[in-house]
């Protein structure tokens, strides 16, 4: 590359940053202004939040009743609009023809021996829930 190929490549990259500067910072100024908000933070124990259960891991994790019986299979886990966690449990069916899925409020499952268990569940139990249906988009 010759002398004058680089310094007109370096003034045409300033000139490039000179106008994304110049278009950014006033639309920036713009929307800086208006009604003044309030964020209320809150302190989180991060350390033990880590050790809490990600949806990730959560997602295809079978569900046990007491009897150790395999009952369902988590397949989403969804936090409701009042803010409320729900497992949405896959029940019965094979290879995944004809599971019906169900809604469970997160707080009927138990951890225990890193399984999922629903105590007083049967697959009977789960499938007279009324079923789930995503919503449509």
């Amino acid at each position: 590359m010759n002398k004058n190929t680089s310094h007109s490549s370096i003034a045409m990259r300033r000139c490039a940053l000179a106008l994304a500067l110049a278009i950014g910072l006033p639309a920036g100024a713009a929307l800086a202004q208006g009604a003044p908000q309030s964020v209320t933070a809150q302190r989180v124990d991060v350390v033990q939040l880590a050790t809490g259960y990600r949806a990730s891991k959560l997602i295809g994790a079978d569900v046990f009743n007491n009897d150790k019986d395999k009952i369902g299979t988590v397949d989403d886990v969804i936090v409701s609009t009042d803010q409320q966690p729900y497992a949405i449990v896959s029940v019965g069916g094979f290879l995944g023809m004809g599971t019906r899925l169900v809604a469970v409020p997160f707080k009927q499952l138990k951890v225990a021996d890193k399984r999922l268990h629903m105590d007083g569940a049967t697959k009977e139990s789960l499938k007279a829930l009324a079923e789930f249906r995503y919503a449509k988009d």
